[in-house]
């Protein structure tokens, strides 16, 4: 299945690119890069490990960019993906 706005929270987040649009650490807010890793709790963009809980991401997909609250996806990939 195709990633798009509608199913981005279903599906495997690493690779695409992404941004710390709004956190609740300043320091986080405008981090930017690939999505290398993720865990129930973090997402880790380009070398820094991010929560996902109190953050909002914005996701670029092929034809669109997507906003996504942290609190959304904070869970483990593999329960994400069953969903």
């Amino acid at each position: 299945m195709k990633r798009s706005p509608s199913n981005i929270k279903r599906h495997e987040l690493i690779g695409l690119e992404a941004e710390v649009s709004e956190s609740t650490n300043l320091d986080h807010e405008g981090i930017r890069g690939e999505v290398i890793d993720e865990t129930k709790k973090t997402i880790n963009i380009s070398g820094k490990i991010i929560p996902k809980e109190d953050c909002n991401f914005i996701f670029t997909l092929p034809e669109h960019k997507v906003k996504i609250n942290g609190n959304i996806i904070n869970s483990s990939p593999e329960e994400r993906i069953k969903n």
